[in-house]
């Protein structure tokens, strides 16, 4: 399974933007540092193969 990086200066760009919220360079690189350290915490279950057969978790509705 090939895992790539998210781009996360795009994504915060896009989140900004949708958001409508603007970001100084210091909270986005902030940002950056907390969501590739989020990523890499992560990244060890992402990689867990899980059998086809493998039962879903329900959707929890109100």
């Amino acid at each position: 399974m090939n895992i790539t990086s998210p781009d996360w200066s795009a994504y915060l760009a896009q989140m900004e933007s949708v958001l409508g919220v603007e970001l100084d360079d210091a909270r986005r690189a902030e940002l950056q540092l907390q969501f590739s350290r989020i990523a890499s915490m992560a990244a060890p279950l992402m990689a867990l193969p899980l059998d086809d057969r493998q039962e879903i978790a329900g959707v929890y509705k109100a």
